[in-house]
């Protein structure tokens, strides 16, 4: 059986990543969405099991301490970690992994997986239009909001140490790349 594929997308907060995830999802189904655990409270509408596995900081930190996790950080004083024996597994049997994580989780994955690990930089257009997207989506407060743009700030700077960038000042045109990127990496 051939090994499966590592697709790591990443992102500022508010640079429409999640909405360009959503669409890929649907249609390349040979993706297989990983759900990470997470100790941030749940949003409105969110599933657990499926957005993500809403675990108690207890937990997510005992589950950190006996290394179940490739990658896991603390990001806007919320912990987020995916597990090894997800991936794991999924290689193995032939999956293509997609993943949602910070840059330190793509700097985990690089260090444990290397080259299989294809990481996809998603890129705004610039801090303004960052801000006014968080601003937009009314559900941090302002404190929050200054968090996420102060750490898209230090994120930038790393935009050309990954794999592939894509710019994400106009949806459709961002989408038709990423989707250029994902395919040729499946067809690798």
């Amino acid at each position: 059986m051939k090994r499966g594929k590592i697709l790591v997308i990443v992102a500022p907060s508010g640079t429409g990543k999640s909405t360009l995830i959503e669409k890929l999802q649907k249609e390349i189904h040979s993706l297989e969405w990983s759900t990470s655990y997470t100790t941030r409270p749940r949003r409105q509408g969110e599933v657990h099991g499926q957005d993500y596995f809403f675990i108690t900081e207890k937990e997510f930190i005992s589950r950190r301490d006996n290394k179940e996790f490739v990658e896991w950080a603390k990001v806007h004083s919320n912990y987020y970690g995916t597990l090894k024996a997800f991936v794991d597994e999924g290689l193995e049997t032939g999956k293509h992994l997609l993943f949602d994580v910070d840059v330190q989780g793509c700097d985990s994955f690089k260090k444990i997986y290397g080259k299989e690990a294809n990481i996809i930089f998603i890129e705004p257009p610039g801090i303004e239009v960052l801000e006014t997207r968080l601003r937009k989506r009314g559900t941090d407060r302002e404190e929050v909001i200054q968090e996420r743009l102060n750490n898209a700030k230090s994120e930038l700077k790393r935009k050309d140490d990954f794999d592939f960038k894509v710019l994400n000042d106009d949806f459709s045109n961002a989408y038709t790349h990423l989707k250029q990127v994902v395919n040729s990496i499946l067809e690798s």
